[in-house]
């Protein structure tokens, strides 16, 4: 064992030699040389760091400089892949004598490493430009030199792109202050476009928020709220503690709440779930945070995710260093994953030498509104049991279903019921943002462990306990949408209302949007059998690709900027959540109320027309 121990530092002595430079180019020969740029660069793509080593590998006498023909020698090896073009004309502007230090080299890779076509340009002076930022001084390059800049920056964070909330909503609120109507169909926030909040859910937070003599203890309260909100109120707080709403919990959540929710799974899925796997989180976004920091431990460590995604999982990925593998869904098929697509990407990324250690799943699909059969979750579930890869269930829309011939089926019960995936690792995520409680600012939401090894269930505590705990009307907020009101209930009858207008008007909109644009010459869309969002694919002309090229932007991209401008509606490019080459398209939601949604129908109809005869 002592010999195994020391061949393994052994080897990591020598991998850990060459990632720091120890080893000089100038130690190695031409082949290797090669392998170890080669790898030097594809980390750096992936994941915007290694810069210094990367210069190192360059360097062909070790010095603290690299020559341009030492730069162009490197950057045929690599076949020039992902170097943005204007880095190739800098490069011939400068002399051929020319020698550039670490500083140059990080700044040039700035340039060369675009890692989108539409430039952190876009968003930064979008965002200086916006006018939710408020007043504030600001401090130029030019100006003064800053140790803390583009150069020195962490890359990953300038690499990781979140397009619900880029450059076409900074400039829609550019517009809006200048007194643009702006229809917002860009992210799934309902209560932000006219969807009211339900009565019950707000009754009961008011309750646990307020003073007990003002609230709960308050004389008359029962002639002011439900006798059933007043008793939930006062199970809740004694639940919360004495502390109240204002105190921290535990970092794994309340205990009562986390077995409100094991409840709740357990009677959806007939399968046991446990409160002492669950974890209460900020919303569905920092639980999966939470995963992906603790999986990820190098850049070679490999995440596979739908293509078209949820930008949150190609963001923290990037963030973390990690390696997004993309399998695309058949978009003629009604956006499935197929066993063959998954089998290619999962061979091509270890061919490459990537670890795979989990795979997402968003069911029901977001951008796409697709309802996975319990046939397609069977392959999924299937593939990551015999890969001992470990599976993420993204189910936040699971309320979320409107074609009649379809239910959600969660991907723990297709596990628990199909053989050959009883070790499969699942984490599965739900939130209150989406469903019909739509309460995006309470930022409640949970995530399950399901066979995850106890070991790793403690270090996911630890970095939950960082940041001390998720906050508690969240907490409040999880609860009450896994336990709502029950038949015999007083506020049971005005609940079930409230709850059948939201879903109805989603289902409503979610059929007249998709049918609006399929009326449309040159757009198509698949049905939204799910989610808030449809997704369709446009037909751009040649010269607005061309154009969309010298404004350094994608032309969907392109394309949402001109419907922004002539309209008003804000959606988000396609170019965001990823697509097969030489599809465009965007993903709008279909939130607003029925006579926005109806006069936006028109709006894509006018636009689409205008577009396409300007730029025939």
């Amino acid at each position: 064992m002592l010999n195994v121990y020391r061949a393994l530092q052994h080897k990591a002595g020598l991998g850990q030699s060459l990632r720091s430079g120890r080893a000089f180019s100038t130690q190695l020969n031409d082949d290797h040389l090669a392998s170890w740029q080669k790898s030097c660069w594809e980390t750096y793509l992936s994941t915007g760091r290694g810069s210094d080593t990367l210069f190192r590998s360059i360097s062909r006498n070790g010095s603290q400089s690299i020559t341009v023909p030492e730069l162009n020698v490197f950057l045929d090896s690599v076949k020039r892949r992902g170097v943005h073009p204007r880095a190739f004309k800098m490069l011939n502007e400068l002399a051929h004598d020319h020698n550039l230090t670490p500083q140059e080299f990080k700044s040039w890779l700035v340039l060369a490493t675009k890692f989108h076509q539409e430039h952190e340009a876009h968003f930064s002076s979008g965002y200086d430009r916006s006018p939710n930022v408020g007043e504030r001084k600001t401090r130029s390059e030019e100006e003064s030199f800053s140790s803390w800049n583009r150069h020195t920056m962490s890359q990953a964070v300038r690499k990781m792109q979140y397009a619900v909330r880029g450059q076409i909503v900074l400039r829609a609120d550019e517009l809006q202050s200048q007194g643009k109507d702006i229809t917002y169909t860009n992210v799934g926030n309902p209560q932000s476009v006219g969807q009211p909040p339900i009565t019950y859910y707000r009754q009961v937070m008011a309750l646990c928020d307020l003073p007990a003599e003002d609230g709960v203890d308050h004389p008359e309260v029962y002639k002011m709220f439900p006798a059933d909100v007043v008793e939930r109120a006062k199970e809740v707080r004694a639940a919360v503690g004495s502390g109240g709403t204002g105190a921290y919990s535990g970092s794994q959540g309340i205990l009562k709440f986390r077995k409100d929710v094991a409840d709740f799974i357990s009677k959806r899925d007939g399968h046991p779930a446990y409160p002492g796997n669950i974890f209460l989180t900020n919303g569905a976004s920092s639980a999966i945070e939470l995963v992906l920091t603790t999986i990820i431990s190098s850049d070679l460590d490999g995440i596979m995710i739908p293509i078209p995604q949820y930008p949150i999982y190609s963001a923290l990925i990037a963030k973390l260093a990690g390696r997004q593998i993309g399998y695309y869904l058949d978009e003629s098929n009604n956006w499935a994953a197929t066993k063959a697509e998954l089998d290619k990407q999962l061979n091509d990324a270890q061919s490459n030498g990537l670890d795979v250690k989990a795979l997402a799943l968003i069911n029901p699909g977001n951008p796409t509104g697709q309802v996975y059969s319990r046939e397609d979750l069977e392959v999924i579930c299937k593939f990551c049991s015999e890969n001992g890869i470990v599976l993420l269930a993204d189910e936040v829309y699971q309320r979320n279903v409107y074609s009649p011939d379809k239910e959600f089926l969660s991907a723990k019960k297709i596990a628990s019921e199909t053989p050959g995936c009883e070790n499969l690792q699942l984490v599965s995520f739900h939130s209150t943002s989406k469903g019909v409680i739509g309460e995006c600012g309470r930022r409640g939401g949970y995530m399950e462990l399901h066979n995850i090894d106890s070991y790793i269930q403690a270090q996911l505590y630890k970095l939950a306990s960082s940041g001390l705990c998720s906050n508690i009307p969240g907490q409040i907020m999880t609860s009450l949408m896994v336990k709502p009101p029950k038949k015999e209930d007083d506020s049971y009858d005005r609940f079930e209302k409230e709850e059948q207008e939201i879903f109805e008007g989603m289902k409503r909109r979610a059929i007249s949007l998709v049918k609006g644009l399929n009326e449309v010459d040159g757009i198509n869309c698949n049905p939204a059998e799910g989610a808030m969002y449809a997704f369709p694919k446009i037909d751009i002309p040649p010269k607005a690709i061309a154009e969309a090229e010298k404004e350094d932007m994608s032309p969907d991209t392109f394309y949402a900027l001109s419907l922004l401008e002539e309209t008003g509606i804000c959606v988000v490019p396609a170019s965001g959540f990823g697509q097969e080459e030489g599809r465009f398209g965007f993903r709008t939601t279909f939130l607003p109320p029925d006579d926005k949604i109806d006069a936006a129908i028109a709006k894509f109809k006018s636009h689409h027309e205008n577009f396409v005869a300007k730029y025939a």
